[in-house]
């Protein structure tokens, strides 16, 4: 099997070139990027020890795609700008020449290669009105599902699945997404492409270049291992808001299933995230922080909420789980505690990206 990852010099993608390699050494591994995103460039003398192919290249530009050589049998797209603050405060072009367009080129580029795919989307197709007005109760530590009142369609104690609402405002991020799933599934359904939707939750872990806006959980991490201060952001200033991790490892256990047998489940979309187990609030997360590093770091409140923001999100992989028998393994502990173990590993080489 020959596997072209699109966005393969990020975090995500190299994850999983790195894990494909491992495990696989006889295959075709192929990363195309643009190297745009901090700390890209430096997965590039690891790619050439592993034997694993770069490409410089821009999913924006269709003939740059084109120029790969040779056959692929998979293309995992793992491109974004992916941030959900994108576009906010200035214009959308990159955003949606990246997210959309270049999704379109993609699926281009797989249907004149008769490649599969897996497309890997967001949490943050799902309404943002409807994701901040959940029912909600205040526990000690966190925020958490009111189970005692009405609860919409598509969230329960467990999280949120495929069926909650995507019908209003989602941030401009969310909509290229939401938009690129559309086109994913009705390549499917005019050429016969076979291709995977995975709404990926937050996914944290070693070798993420983490800022405020993205990979914050990276960030966090690293900001207590080098002492330098943070702050609790939105929904009052607390820190109780609650997002769910999902390991690269346990991604590529999901994706490496996926790709054995795609037209099994061709054009189907599944929720895929850290789950209740892999949940955590900031506050509880800043405690897992202290315990990894021995580090308390000044924490400063910001109680006004930025406007994507989103109280609460846990992934309900039921679905997921279902097809493929699979579970995340890694809990936000085993994270906190493997971004640690790579920043002291690497500590000369972080510290010129986190301070």
């Amino acid at each position: 099997m020959s596997i072209c990852i699109t966005g393969g010099a990020g975090f995500v993608g190299s994850s999983l070139a790195r894990r494909y390699r491992e495990k696989y050494p006889e295959r075709r591994i192929v990363t195309f990027d643009n190297l745009k995103r901090r700390g890209a460039e430096l997965n590039l003398a690891d790619f050439r020890e592993q034997n694993i192919e770069f490409a410089h290249g821009d999913v924006r530009n269709a003939g740059d795609l084109e120029a790969l050589e040779g056959d692929f049998d998979l293309l995992v797209d793992a491109s974004a700008e992916p941030s959900a603050h994108a576009g906010a405060d200035g214009s959308p072009d990159y955003l949606i020449d990246t997210n959309l367009g270049g999704t379109l080129n993609c699926l281009e580029w797989a249907r004149k290669r008769d490649a599969s795919l897996l497309f890997l989307s967001t949490s943050r197709v799902y309404s943002l009105s409807a994701l901040r007005e959940m029912p909600l109760r205040e526990d000690e530590t966190r925020l958490s599902v009111d189970s005692e009142k009405t609860l919409p369609r598509g969230l329960s104690t467990v999280g949120v699945d495929e069926t909650f609402d995507t019908s209003q405002h989602r941030t401009l991020y969310g909509a290229t997404k939401l938009a690129s799933e559309l086109f994913v599934q009705e390549y499917c359904a005019a050429y016969g492409l076979q291709a995977i939707i995975n709404r990926c939750g937050v996914i944290a872990g070693p070798g993420q270049w983490g800022k405020v806006d993205q990979g914050v959980y990276t960030l966090w991490v690293a900001r207590h291992y080098f002492g330098i201060g943070l702050s609790y952001m939105g929904f009052g200033g607390q820190g109780k808001q609650v997002r769910d991790l999902l390991h690269p490892d346990d991604l590529f256990a999901l994706v490496e299933q996926q790709a054995e047998h795609p037209g099994r489940w061709t054009g189907e979309i599944f929720n895929a995230g850290g789950g209740l187990t892999g949940s955590t609030s900031l506050v509880e997360y800043t405690q897992l922080c202290e315990e990894a590093t021995g580090q308390t770091i000044e924490m400063d409140s910001v109680p006004e909420t930025r406007p994507a923001d989103i109280p609460y999100f846990i992934t309900d992989n039921a679905k997921v789980s279902a097809a493929f028998d699979w579970a995340p393994q890694k809990t936000a502990r085993d994270i906190v505690f493997d971004i640690h173990a790579w920043l002291s590993a690497n500590h000369d080489l972080v510290r010129n990206v986190f301070t």
